[in-house]
């Protein structure tokens, strides 16, 4: 890959511009990848986080509350619980905990092994110890500039 701009000049390139355009292209590609399978971006955090919950799954509460910790989920989520109730991904049981239903756990695993696929594209070319290093600097400009992040 060539860059745009030697050092010197990247050096003086607005961050803004650069996470933001990151975040864009990033977002876009997973949720493409996403879409392969009938499922938005808030769709896929609410399966992995009723997966996460075991074969007891987890109340809505439970999701939201886990989701607000670390993303901007606004009243995105309802609708999208809803959607996955009305596709039969998930049921809700007992206690009105969510839970996969099979073919939701089937849908998952493939999705899962697509983000996996996504992941390594994305990460084509950026070693370990580079990756780090950007999350690091990253995590240091929002501290910063008082931002908020879930890794406070």
């Amino acid at each position: 890959m060539e860059y745009s701009h030697s050092d010197a000049e990247l050096v003086r390139q607005p961050i803004g511009y650069w996470s933001w355009a990151a975040h864009q292209s990033v977002v876009t590609h997973i949720r493409a990848g996403l879409a392969e399978f009938g499922l938005s971006q808030p769709q896929w955090w609410v399966l992995n986080q009723v997966f996460d919950g075991g074969a007891d799954g987890r109340l809505r509460e439970q999701v939201r509350s886990v989701l607000e910790g670390y993303l901007d989920v606004g009243d995105t989520l309802e609708p999208e619980i809803d959607a996955l109730l009305e596709r039969g991904l998930l049921v809700s049981g007992e206690g009105a905990r969510l839970r996969l239903t099979d073919e939701g756990g089937a849908l998952r695993e493939r999705a899962a092994e697509r983000q996996l696929q996504m992941r390594a594209r994305i990460h084509e070319g950026i070693d370990d110890d580079t990756y780090v290093t950007v999350l690091k600097v990253l995590q240091r400009m929002i501290h910063n500039t008082d931002g908020k992040a879930w890794h406070h």
